[in-house]
């Protein structure tokens, strides 16, 4: 398994818009739930996207923004294969609070972006419309829902 890890890599951050089922933003929220996986089958965002000191916006799904956090550390994987996506299961899963469902769905993916969170805060819920598919967006000033404030 090829993994690509940043770690105190010089990047300019960025903000993100994640999407997370209920359950998984909850978790973050509690606290239990520290590192955010994304496993996919194609290399898309946030796969090459995401740096230390980045912002998260952290939305439900089919509902608000409830919270924002920090970029702490982000690793890549790629060329994954089940064995080897069964190894990232057992090293973190207790960080990622995957379901058995969750690592079954995951098991024929080839990439990996794992984000360590910090400095978690719950902001007032901000509805914003989104009508397209994506679970991550990277927002830029002409394209933000609306979340970032304006100078």
């Amino acid at each position: 398994m090829l993994i690509l890890a940043l770690i105190g890599a010089k990047h300019m951050a960025r903000n993100h818009l994640a999407i997370l089922k209920m359950p998984y933003l909850q978790a973050i929220l509690t606290g239990s739930k520290t590192i955010e996986s994304r496993l996919t089958k194609t290399k898309r965002a946030p796969f090459g996207c995401v740096g230390i000191g980045d912002t998260l916006f952290l939305k439900a799904s089919s509902g608000p923004v409830l919270a924002t956090t920090t970029v702490a550390k982000v690793e890549y994987c790629q060329n994954l294969t089940p064995g080897r996506i069964g190894k990232l299961r057992e090293k973190y899963n207790d960080l990622i609070r995957g379901s058995d469902v969750y690592w079954q769905q995951k098991s024929d993916c080839k990439y990996a972006t794992l984000i360590w969170m910090a400095e978690i805060k719950k902001i007032e819920p901000v509805r914003i419309s989104k009508n397209d598919w994506r679970a991550w967006v990277v927002l830029e000033q002409d394209r933000d829902f609306g979340l970032l404030k304006k100078s």
